[in-house]
């Protein structure tokens, strides 16, 4: 960093070079922020690191962290670093709660050490569970069925007793599904293996493999497939940055809902992928995935209210227009 820079606008973002952290970068370049990559590369990408300085390194060094918040003292951390598959956490769930949940034991340890009170929480609407009702609000029971959900929320309460404790503040926002490419294609989905509905259908449609496989029929929804609120990766880049500069000037600590309050089913976004890229989806039929909820649709009356925003490109067909222009590139 040169001398110059304002420290107030330096944030550390773990898990920058992942697919909604690098989104977050160039909103907050964007901004105004200097976005401070750290990450381990272990599910990021080096060339998904556009907007700001680079520091690899994992949650759980905390020698090396302590190093990097010493070299950059930001004045919050966006914490994405984490692993994110709900059927990997139900069959190496020992790997979530290693990465998910001590990884950001020691990040906390490490920012109340070195004095750094915001936090911004990438949390999942999987600590839902299966709710008891549509939409969900940020009231609503969390009573995750996975893994994954269960290590996320352990973090969310780590959070709240840090910041009871030792005066730290935070955002907790939970994501319904990110979905979408950037619209100038700097970046986009690139997971490996790849689990989400969209890019798995257009690549399928693309051709780029060979079928995609629906994982259950026999759910107990409209056409018995799960229903999920999607929305585009960029407006959920933008909350973060609103979350960010309410938190830093306010000093409230908030748990938020970030969708639509709109749900599509699987079989909707199939014929959504089939409309845009004028062809079928070849589609196989697969048992249903351990941990998958039926329906997952957000209220986001709050969302709005507190932020006094709302997505703007999180149309359905927006969303699956801009997967299909990144993919076709890919």
């Amino acid at each position: 960093m040169a001398a110059e820079d304002d420290q107030s606008m330096i944030v550390l973002v773990t898990g920058g070079a992942g697919y909604i952290g690098s989104h977050a970068c160039k909103a907050l370049a964007s901004a105004g922020f200097v976005p401070v990559v750290y990450d381990n590369l272990s599910r990021g990408h080096s060339s998904a690191v556009q907007w700001g300085p680079f520091e690899v390194g994992d949650v759980g060094d905390s020698a090396r962290l302590e190093e990097i918040l010493n070299k950059y003292q930001p004045v919050a951390v966006m914490h994405f670093a984490a692993l994110a598959y709900v059927g990997e956490s139900v069959t190496d769930p020992a790997s979530y709660y290693q990465n998910n949940t001590r990884g950001s034991l020691q990040l906390l340890d490490a920012l109340r050490r070195n004095g750094i009170r915001n936090i911004v929480f990438s949390s999942t609407c999987a600590t839902y569970g299966v709710p008891s009702r549509v939409p969900i609000t940020e009231q609503d029971l969390q009573a995750p069925v996975n893994p994954y959900g269960a290590s996320k929320l352990m973090v969310e309460r780590m959070i709240k007793d840090f910041a009871a404790a030792y005066d730290m503040r935070y955002m907790i926002l939970r994501y319904f599904n990110a979905a979408g490419a950037d619209a100038e294609g700097d970046i986009g989905e690139d997971h490996t293996p790849e689990t989400h509905l969209i890019p798995l259908a257009v690549e399928a449609a693309l051709g780029k493999r060979e079928s995609l496989t629906v994982m259950g029929n026999d759910y107990p929804t409209g056409d018995g497939t799960c229903i999920r609120d999607y929305i585009h990766v960029t407006d959920l880049a933008e909350a973060h940055v609103i979350a960010l500069k309410k938190l830093l000037a306010e000093g409230e600590s908030h748990e938020v809902n970030l969708g639509t309050g709109c749900g599509f089913s699987v079989r909707e976004i199939i014929g959504k992928v089939d409309e845009i890229t004028g062809t079928p989806v070849p589609v196989v039929h697969g048992q249903r995935r351990p941990g998958d909820p039926p329906e997952l649709v957000a209220d986001v009356t709050r969302m709005k209210s507190l932020f006094n925003w709302q997505p703007v490109c999180s149309d359905i067909d927006t969303i699956i227009h801009s997967a299909v222009k990144w993919h076709s590139k890919q």
